[in-house]
């Protein structure tokens, strides 16, 4: 990161400190005050809406730290997807795990499945893992380390101005958002300690209980602020001063992996019926959840309470229930979760058949557009995928380009004006995909890019344009010499139409393998497009030796035809140039990944 970042999380981090030191004091008065029964509730929310902002900021910091060290891996870790469920189920917990959010993981297979990278099947074992993900951050937040939040915060922030590297840095903000959820947790915990003696609290509290109620309230809670890990941190602080039962608990954690369904189901509105699938199985799993263990949650409490530690000696009511109630809650979230998967996880194939009933395709229309088919902004959440996504397209580009140099030596040596229009109309395509691939790159620019990310994004960009200029060269250049061959009735004689095919193909040749070089990240590819240049000048010299050859002979138009020919080779010529431009980029960027490596 720039140092000038630095500083503003600097200034950030003493308003925020100031800030605190300054209010803590209103807050120790408001619980005496609340202590006498006269709580006072403006200050009550300060601590409350104050630490809860400073959770989700620092989980925030933290899964945007996680996902720059982790996220050129990601799809390393998407690669291991397959038709093996349990390999989805693993996949869907470890990216969560890293994203700290169901809600996002859901919301990036929405995006995953609109573009086609993968099918419904795949998706459902990742839906079923990243619940399992989620309960990391419970399991961690149970652990009382918010004294050593502050600690953190400054080891983190320490990180930052010790090393410039951009690396450690972002371990740095990992860990300082780290500190800063606990410290969140902690604001909050502090906040609610007057609540305690409360009794109109204390009842409401007891009312959550009720296992609908606690689930809807719950719910609504996690849909508004569109995350499930704040809202079981909420439920946790409740769990450390002892304000709600391990049964209200359970209730309230329910509730969160049903609100947790609402950011994927809002943002699979207007896509593809497949992401809108997506979304479907992702409420269908978490509530049939939900459902099948309402009936037992009291046996279910007696299990939590059987395999969690039990309060220390000499602690009684609310001090018993304060140290052993937020164990208690993180096991049953993970319990929970862990048992609904690995339950429902032999049932895929039937969860795909219901959700194929529920959302049906629709009817194809008649013409249908030529569409992006993998960009989607939904993976803006991880910029590495998204830059992933552009290279597939980039591929789908390439594939139309690559197609009309096919067609387009016959049709500029022999062919009519039917067959020169048809490769020009062939751009039409490339123009189109060229449009949305660039506007969706210029969007992945103004996210939050590592070094390495925004070398790739220029790189992309790059070989965008490249592509672009061979179809411009081809519909523009090569079709004119086409229509000017054909008007003035010039014959290519079968021995040039010899040399200037030989040298098309090693063009042909030189453009498949840089734009395999671009879409796998193949350096090796990239490197024999680069070492091609000698053998491309030996052939332009032979041929131009050739139509010199051809220039002193006594055929007639040969002036005509020399020109023509001429034309044909420096444009071919041109089309090299661009492929080894994609090429070289292929090899500046692995150079550089190896050298940040080092």
């Amino acid at each position: 990161m720039k140092p000038i970042y630095s500083r503003r999380m600097l200034e950030l981090g003493l308003i925020g400190l100031c800030i605190y030191f300054l209010f803590s004091p209103m807050v120790v008065q408001a619980g005496s005050a609340a202590e006498n029964g006269n709580p006072s509730w403006f200050f009550l929310g300060i601590g409350l809406l104050g630490g809860l902002s400073l959770f989700l900021y620092g989980m925030e910091r933290m899964s945007d730290a996680l996902k720059n060290v982790a996220g050129e891996k990601m799809k390393d870790i998407l690669g291991m997807l397959s038709s093996n469920r349990i390999m989805g189920l693993i996949t869907g917990a470890i990216v969560t795990a890293v994203i700290q959010s169901s809600s996002v993981t859901t919301v990036m297979l929405v995006g995953f499945v609109s573009a086609g990278l993968m099918s419904l099947s795949q998706t459902i074992g990742i839906v079923m893992g990243s619940n399992i993900g989620t309960t990391i951050t419970a399991q961690i937040v149970a652990f009382k380390v918010t004294k050593y939040a502050l600690l953190l915060v400054a080891v983190g922030f320490g990180l930052l101005f010790i090393s410039k590297k951009e690396k450690i840095q972002q371990y740095g903000y990992m860990i300082m958002g780290l500190g800063m959820i606990f410290f969140g947790m902690g604001v909050m915990s502090d906040a609610m300690r007057p609540l305690r003696s409360y009794q109109p609290f204390l009842d409401l509290m007891t009312q959550m209980s009720n296992p609908i109620l606690g689930i809807l309230v719950a719910a609504l809670f996690t849909a508004l602020i569109q995350s499930s890990s704040a809202t079981t941190g909420v439920i946790l602080v409740l769990a450390m001063q002892g304000l709600i039962s391990l049964q209200a608990g359970i209730a309230l954690s329910f509730g969160a992996n049903i609100g947790t369904c609402v950011t994927a189901f809002l943002a699979s509105i207007g896509k593809p019926r497949e992401a809108v699938r997506v979304s479907v199985v992702h409420v269908l799993f978490n509530v049939t959840g939900v459902l099948l263990f309402l009936p037992f949650i009291g046996p279910f409490v007696k299990l939590v309470v059987a395999i969690s530690p039990s309060a220390g000696e000499g602690l009684t009511g609310l001090q018993a229930a304060a140290s052993v109630l937020p164990r208690q809650v993180a096991n049953a979230h993970t319990i929970f979760n862990v048992t609904c998967a690995l339950v429902f996880l032999p049932f895929i194939s039937y969860f795909a058949r219901i959700v194929y009933r529920l959302v049906p395709d629709k009817p194809l229309p008649e013409v249908e557009e030529l569409q992006p088919k993998y960009l989607n902004e939904m993976l803006f959440h991880t910029p590495s995928l998204a830059l992933d996504a552009a290279r597939y397209e980039i591929k789908r580009m390439g594939k139309r380009v690559d197609l009309m140099h096919v067609a387009m030596m016959p049709a500029v040596m022999t062919g009519n004006k039917e067959a020169l229009m048809a490769v020009r109309d062939m751009d039409e395509e490339v123009d189109v995909l060229y449009k949305h691939i660039v506007n969706y790159l210029g969007n992945v620019s103004k996210l939050k890019l590592n070094d390495y990310q925004n070398q790739k994004m220029l790189k992309l960009m790059g070989t965008v344009n490249d592509l672009e200029c061979i179809g411009d060269v081809i519909e523009v250049n090569m079709v004119n010499i086409g229509e000017q061959r054909r008007k003035k009735g010039v014959k290519i004689s079968e021995a040039t139409q010899k040399v200037l095919l030989t040298l098309h193909v090693v063009v042909a040749d030189a453009l498949k393998a840089a734009l395999r070089a671009v879409v796998e990240e193949d350096q090796a590819y990239a490197k024999r497009v680069v070492s091609m240049k000698a053998d491309m000048n030996r052939l332009i010299e032979q041929a131009n030796l050739h139509q010199t050859q051809r220039l002193v002979s006594e055929d007639s138009g040969k002036f005509e035809a020399y020109s023509i020919e001429m034309e044909i080779i420096e444009k071919l010529k041109r089309i090299y140039d661009h492929s080894k431009h994609m090429a070289k980029t292929v090899v500046e960027l692995e150079e550089k990944k190896a050298l940040d490596a080092a």
